[in-house]
């Protein structure tokens, strides 16, 4: 009786796991192929090694762990972002240009808790139009080292990963069923 009952959990969990593999798998597919700025391998990866996406039954439960995902990177890069300011010798130019992308990562920040909210509230029109907003501060932040000849981001490869990260979510909160 006690095998029986271990191997019904263990095949439970491996049904899970498929199953949660699939959304992940079928997400990422439909999210890279509707939109050229989603890579699928990047997209899969930034889920598979997530313990809540391994529990998503649902594109939904995707996009919420999406929206996590995304704000913990947008703080992640304010990290990033102070101890490079932290360098003493820093460009004139390069301190500015960090100090705008500090605050378009803060707002961004701020702009995706209110997209969470909203989606979690089932208004996916604001849940959308806040996590759109969000999407400007690796742009913006990016454009501003390319101002100035000679100065390079330092940030080219977070700011990509970003807005890549925040197009998934749109891509995903489009595939709910509404």
């Amino acid at each position: 009786m006690k095998k029986s009952h271990l191997f019904s959990l263990v095949f439970f969990y491996l049904l899970l796991v498929s199953v949660s593999s699939d959304v992940i798998h079928d997400s990422c597919d439909k999210a890279a192929k509707g939109d050229p700025n989603i890579k699928f391998d990047f997209c899969v990866s930034s889920f598979e090694g997530n313990p809540k996406a391994k529990t998503a039954t649902g594109v939904a439960d995707l996009v919420k762990v999406a929206i996590e995902t995304a704000m913990a990177n947008a703080t992640s890069i304010g990290s990033i972002i102070s101890k490079l300011l932290d360098n003493k010798t820093l460009d004139t130019y390069a301190r500015h240009c960090l100090e705008d992308c500090s605050e378009l990562y803060s707002d961004a920040g701020s702009s995706i808790q209110s997209g969470g909210k909203a989606f979690e509230g089932k208004d996916y029109g604001t849940a959308n139009a806040e996590i759109s907003s969000a999407m400007d501060a690796p742009d913006t932040c990016e454009e501003q080292f390319k101002e100035k000849k000679g100065i390079v981001s330092p940030l080219t490869k977070e700011n990509n990963n970003f807005f890549q990260l925040l197009a998934i979510v749109l891509s995903f909160m489009n595939l709910v069923p509404k």
